[in-house]
């Protein structure tokens, strides 16, 4: 089953371990410290942040590592991109509207 990126994403569990791996490779144990979570329960959330491509794991010895998948990040971002011009735009006209009736006001 192939799971919506997006959906991975809105929990913020695992927008947490994202955040703690974008800092620095870390293996399943060290970033479940960070979490009041079972183990199990991290695991889980590695898993599905590694299904949705925005993990990539290596094995160093007996030990797994975890690192942030820079490529899947910056294809979100750039889908998300085409929704911060709308919303740039659209807060750009509102500056100039409220200038506007503040002009207005200072005219009075």
């Amino acid at each position: 089953m192939r799971r919506d990126v997006f959906q991975a994403i809105a929990d913020p569990t695992r927008r947490a371990i994202l955040a703690l791996i974008a800092l620095q490779a870390m293996t399943p144990n060290a970033i479940a410290e960070h979490f009041d979570s079972s183990r199990q329960a991290v695991s889980k959330h590695i898993q599905i942040l590694a299904e949705c491509e925005l993990l990539k794991q290596e094995q160093n010895g007996r030990e797994i590592y975890y690192h942030l998948n820079i490529k899947k990040m910056k294809e979100i971002d750039k889908w998300l991109e085409q929704f911060r011009n709308i919303w740039e735009s659209k807060f750009d006209n509102l500056d100039k509207v409220l200038a506007n009736i503040k002009s207005k006001r200072h005219d009075k």
